[in-house]
């Protein structure tokens, strides 16, 4: 993958968990595991107004952090866990190569 591309999405990403709604939702379904959470169910949790939350998750579906999936009447919203830890390995990938000594502990 280019790397320009790589660090505007990841820039894209970390935009979209800069607000503290969608970094608490977002927290929310990382917990929730794989079997997601209803919309119903995340909006009684972070206690907040149906439009808001349909703004806030459809922020997180565009950068690709949380999926949603239809089933039935319900719509069920998850973590995408592949993306969230490929946003961590960037941001965490050229961690402390400039300091000897947390680069050894970090290959330890």
């Amino acid at each position: 993958m280019n790397e320009n591309l790589h660090q505007v999405e990841a820039a894209n990403s970390l935009a979209a968990l800069g607000n503290v709604t969608r970094l608490h939702l977002f927290r929310y379904l990382v917990q929730a595991g794989p079997d997601g959470a209803i919309i119903g169910t995340i909006q009684s949790h972070l206690d907040v107004p149906g439009s808001t939350l349909h703004h806030h998750i459809a922020k997180l579906v565009k950068v690709g952090l949380i999926e949603q999936e239809k089933k039935g009447r319900e719509i069920i919203c998850r973590a995408n866990y592949d993306r969230m830890d490929n946003l961590l390995s960037f941001v965490t990938e050229n961690c402390c190569r400039g300091i000897e000594e947390l680069t050894e502990k970090k290959s330890a």
